[in-house]
């Protein structure tokens, strides 16, 4: 798969499309119907393999972020 940046400013979609896709990684494909803007679903299984941080502990850090955003 060919993977492009675009900026928001370089596709004009409507300010309620933009909001929900902002930050999301985008598959373009074009159909017999159209171009399909399709968000990547990244797989989190496994992200911790390897760290040496548990998921305990790993959602205490989580917990503890969101309290210093405060």
């Amino acid at each position: 798969m060919e993977t492009i940046i675009v900026k928001s400013e370089q596709l004009n979609l409507p300010e309620k499309i933009l909001k929900k896709l902002r930050g999301k990684e985008l598959e373009i494909i074009e159909t017999e119907e159209g171009i399909l803007l399709k968000p990547i679903k990244k797989s989190i299984r496994g992200l911790l393999k390897g760290t040496g941080v548990s998921t305990d502990l790993f959602m205490q850090y989580k917990k503890e972020e969101k309290e210093l955003e405060k």
